[in-house]
């Protein structure tokens, strides 16, 4: 498990401000929800947490860690947009990737990709976008990460691909060992898989809490709150 601290962190793209010094905490052993339109600062978080992008100020530790070689060796990132090779068949991409991870579990990888129905002689180059995103999640699943990262992994595919990735992601989910975040704006598809949220709204934090006292205090489902966020 990883718990992730963030502190009054900032993001600066020249004239735009993406993060506008949010303070957050990730508890250990639960699946955490950043809600929020396209532009609400949800992507340049995890790019920020997976030490793709270093923030202008503020600092994230995961496990009282700054981020940086550790933290990425314990931590799997699902970006929006996958950096596949595809010429590589399904079944040769997972074992290049895992040739980089230590732990990597080549039998899981091959359970995996049976049950998101993907054929592992495929080419990556023919595959749908929802098969891809599949494809990621296989990968991020396939060895013991602390903390999985899942940027948007919804997003613009179909709904069979949807279903699948968060049954898969319930299935293979270990709370003894892992920390899920996963951003998204289809707020409706996740409402019963978090455990807390935290609503994004112009690179600050306009809600957070737990999901089921948030859902009691206000009466309302998460994406009825979704809805008042960004009135």
């Amino acid at each position: 498990m990883a718990t992730v601290e963030i502190i009054d962190l900032v993001k600066r793209y020249r004239s735009t401000q993406a993060l506008r010094g949010i303070d957050l905490r990730f508890e250990p052993g639960r699946v955490s929800g950043v809600l929020g339109e396209n532009g609400s600062g949800k992507s340049t978080l995890f790019r920020i947490l997976a030490g793709v992008t270093r923030p202008t100020r503020g600092s994230v530790l995961i496990d009282g860690e700054n981020v940086g070689v550790e933290t990425r060796r314990m931590s799997a990132y699902l970006p929006e947009i996958d950096s596949f090779y595809t010429w590589m068949s399904i079944e040769e991409q997972l074992k290049f990737i895992g040739s980089f991870h230590p732990g990597w579990n080549a039998a899981k990888a091959r359970e995996l990709t049976h049950f998101m129905g993907l054929d592992s002689s495929a080419r990556i180059g023919e595959l749908s976008k929802g098969q891809r995103a599949r494809l990621k999640f296989i990968v991020a699943f396939s060895w013991p990460s602390r903390l999985v990262l899942m940027d948007e992994p919804l997003g613009g595919i179909d709904p069979p691909s949807r279903t699948r990735i968060l049954r898969a992601m319930m299935q293979e989910f270990r709370a003894e060992e892992q920390t899920i975040l996963i951003s998204t704006h289809l707020v409706n598809e996740i409402e019963e898989f978090v455990d807390d949220v935290v609503f994004l709204h112009d690179g600050e934090i306009a809600l957070q809490g737990n999901a089921d006292a948030l859902r009691n205090d206000r009466g309302a489902s998460l994406s009825q709150m979704f809805e008042e966020v960004l009135s």
